[in-house]
């Protein structure tokens, strides 16, 4: 049982006005470790106000965070529109922290030294001076005597394989791993016999180049030119946001900037001195945990069993930070006075900055107010910066008995090789490349694999994950390519009800009951605490169920019913970055341009492979038949090339009609439409595999690309087996023909031998010496098949 300073402090429920309905909603409140009922702020309980935790931007988001922004899109979305709140979504920008200074400085001051230094030679000396320094303060045990040249094997002798080994668990041998990495490029590149470029020299050994010139000059840079920061920030946060776009999540009503709430952050931290929580020494100012709790106010209520961990304080406090003013130790900054080389404004304390944990406690404060309902962020955020907000803006708000956040949401990590990712260990694949030319992501497949695990779960891809993720993607596409059959049948208003024959109903019946249960079950699962991993399990269920029963006794109206809830569905989860009207999501759909002139041409190929197939050739028939939907006269610049497709199409369908035409020749000209004039404009016409069933019309995707290449390389090696196998059959043909040119009178006449009789056969050897029986046996059996050989070849010539 955990002891009574590690418990969590009591949580007060909120209260719902008197005749206010609200969604019978359970959210997982780190604030309890437990579900509790979601009641908004807002007497009307419509208006839900909403912080998160935006990034620290100095370098391109990873997947990790493309995790946890997923997680709360997703979460926003069914709150906005399935429980339909009237939500207020803030999230700030970190553009001031350790981190930033350190990078910003270290950028700054390496462009200076590229700028400055256009000696090759005092280049490379410089590197190696960076790599002793390297190598001295991130792997002491290499020893003194370490040198570009001797790296390898003393690094060999003394790390072992941990340099080479696979990711560990462990985030100090993480870390270790990293500093070997950095001085093995670079002992490399130093010990490169070409003649590396200064530019490629600088580039290469940029990480132990960086840390170095920041020992030698940092304090040199001015801390009151923002822009040596803001160039980093600014190119960081354009990052962020275009990656987010590219995942599909939704902007923020409300973002908020470090740098643009330097007067706001310096009210609020006055306001808490004079509250009496905090104190200022030496130019910075400390949060007063001491008088806090002495207040009867609980510290650390997300993890109190945190509060003595000085390892995760120190990493909440920055590396820049000096703790020498704090007492005790376990004080935090609200203010930090700015060193030399650090950016600073003015304050009543002196020149400094703001501490991390103070500028959303400021920002949401301003914004939100004294009561937030949400306040949302990655787990790793919630012991010491969390934590720390919440006692800072409890601190703030003394005057009044109230809860600064009702429900705090954390996302799950997301691992690889069980270690989180971080940019500072660089073990991570960023956003971009992940979703880049060479990535192994779609947007949708990865928004498909987050939704298939709790988003407050931590979460490791690996291969049975990626594999599951794929099959769910992959079974709601093909659902949906049968439904845009039936969709395009009810737009062309032909027969809406049924498929050609009259149905009994018990089959519509059971899918609407299906339907029904599934929507119940997405609904109980939403409002267990956005339980999206139930959720898509039975929208799996329920498109299993369709494709299971017998079609022919289908309606349409119950097809369309089904897909237009699990487009639905879909949607709201995100997985449709450019819905329409239409049931299905992005990427079933032909272009708009294309339909009017891909679907007749679909159309008139199904008829045609039809009466192939049944051997019913009647010319007038087909001819009659390709002379429908004829293209119009006038026709838009953009939809030419689909109407030369059908066209086409279209005349060399009256031209094998005209000349009587065999069955093979049409299915050969079908074959053509969808294999190369279709496939060419990223059509692909797939052939059902009921009788009697059209052709999906469908965009082409990887899958599919992948398969015909996979297809044709696989033709293409049977190919190369087969000329190769012919080659080798007339090379030994040859060889054989040529064999059969020879006279054997002739054949033994050579060295070997020296006394021969009237047919050519030797009886003795070189040595004048006579062969034994067995030998001329064997020779005058080799005579006799050559004989034979050459009298064939003779009579060939006659």
């Amino acid at each position: 049982m955990a002891s009574a300073s590690q418990q969590q402090p009591a949580w007060k429920t909120p209260q719902l006005a008197s005749g206010v309905k609200v969604p019978e909603l359970k959210v997982y409140n780190s604030l309890t470790r437990s579900l509790n009922p979601f009641i908004p702020v807002d007497p009307d309980g419509k208006a839900v106000k909403w912080y998160v935790c935006g990034p620290t931007v100095y370098d391109d988001a990873h997947l990790g965070h493309a995790r946890n922004y997923v997680a709360n899109d997703i979460i926003r979305r069914i709150m906005k529109d399935y429980f339909k709140f009237d939500l207020k979504y803030v999230m700030n920008i970190t553009d001031v922290d350790d981190k930033i200074i350190v990078r910003g400085r270290q950028q700054h001051l390496f462009a200076t030294f590229k700028a400055e230094n256009e000696n090759r030679e005092n280049v490379l000396s410089f590197a190696r001076e960076a790599f002793n320094w390297y190598a001295q303060k991130n792997a002491v045990d290499l020893g003194n005597d370490i040198q570009p040249e001797n790296y390898a094997a003393k690094e060999g002798e003394t790390y072992g394989l941990l340099s080479r080994g696979p990711e560990s668990p462990v985030e100090t041998e993480a870390k270790q791993k990293m500093h070997l990495n950095n001085l093995k490029v670079a002992a490399d590149t130093l010990t490169d016999d070409q003649a590396l470029s200064m530019e490629a020299i600088c580039n290469r050994t940029e990480d132990i180049l960086m840390p170095y010139l920041d020992s030698l000059h940092a304090s040199s840079v001015n801390g009151e030119d923002h822009s040596v920061w803001t160039k980093l920030t600014q190119t960081f946060e354009k990052r962020f946001v275009e990656d987010m776009h590219a995942l599909n999540v939704l902007d923020p009503d409300i973002i908020t900037r470090v740098t643009e709430y330097g007067p706001q952050i310096i009210d609020y931290v006055g306001r808490i001195i004079n509250n009496g929580f905090a104190y200022s020494k030496d130019g910075s100012v400390y949060f007063n945990i001491e008088a806090f709790e002495a207040a009867g106010k609980p510290y650390a209520r997300l993890k109190p069993e945190n509060k003595q961990n000085k390892e995760l304080q120190a990493e909440g406090e920055g590396a820049l930070t000096a703790d020498t003013a704090k007492q005790p130790k376990a004080d935090f900054a609200l203010w930090k006075s700015s060193k030399p080389g650090e950016p600073s404004w003015p304050s009543p304390w002196g020149r400094g900055r703001p501490g991390w944990h103070i500028e959303c406690s400021a920002m949401a404060s301003d914004v939100l107010g004294s009561t937030i309902d949400i306040h949302s962020g990655g787990i790793d955020l919630a012991f010491p910066h969390h934590d720390n907000e919440l006692a800072q803006s409890e601190a703030y708000w003394h005057a009044q008995e109230h809860q600064w956040i009702n429900y705090f949401l954390h996302m799950g990590h997301l691992s690889i090789a069980g270690l989180k990712m971080s940019k500072s260990l660089k073990n991570f694949q960023t956003i971009r490349q992940a979703l880049g030319p060479d990535g192994t992501w779609s947007p949708r497949g990865l928004r498909v694999l987050f939704l298939l695990r709790a988003w407050d779960a931590p979460m490791e891809i690996n291969d049975d994950m990626i594999t599951t993720g794929a099959y769910w993607e992959d079974r709601v596409n093909n659902f949906f390519l049968k439904a845009k059959v039936v969709e395009r049948r009810q737009e062309a208003a032909l027969d809406s009800t049924t498929n050609g024959v009259k149905r009994s109903g018990k089959t519509d019946d059971a899918l609407l009951q299906a339907h029904a249960e599934s929507t119940k079950e997405v609904h109980e699962a939403l409002s267990d605490s956005f339980d999206t991993e139930r959720a898509m399990r039975s929208i799996s269920k329920l498109i299993n169920t369709y494709n299971s029963a017998d079609k022919s006794s289908v309606t349409d109206d119950t097809t369309i019913v089904i897909a237009t809830w699990v487009t639905d569905m879909v949607r709201l989860f995100g997985l449709d970055p450019n819905p329409t009207g239409a049931i299905g999501w992005s990427g079933v759909d032909i272009a708009q341009e294309a339909k009017p002139y891909v679907y007749p041409a679909s159309k008139l190929r199904d008829d045609l492979r039809a009466r192939a197939k049944k051997k019913d050739l009647d010319p007038d028939a087909i001819t009659k038949l390709a002379l429908e939907n004829q293209a119009p006269a006038r026709i838009p610049a953009n939809e030419i090339q689909y109407a030369e497709i059908l066209s086409q199409f279209q005349e060399d369908v009256v031209s094998l009609a005209r000349s009587q035409a065999q069955a093979q020749d049409y299915l050969k000209l079908c074959d053509d439409l969808r294999d190369v004039k279709l496939w060419g404009h990223h059509i692909y016409l797939e052939d059902a595999s009921e009788e009697g069933q059209p052709a999906l019309v469908r965009p082409l995707d990887e899958k599919l690309i992948l398969a015909r290449a996979d297809k044709e390389k696989r033709e293409a090696e049977k190919a190369e087996a087969k000329a190769r196998r012919e080659a080798q059959s007339q090379e030994e043909e040859k060889k054989r023909q040529d064999k059969a040119k020879i006279n054997p009178m002739q054949m033994f006449r050579t060295s070997e031998y020296s006394v021969w009789d009237d047919k050519g056969l030797p009886t003795h050897d070189a040595s004048g010496a006579e062969l034994t029986k067995s030998r001329v046996k064997k020779l005058g059996k080799d005579w006799e098949r050559q004989n034979k050989l050459y009298q064939s070849w003779l009579e060939s010539q006659k």
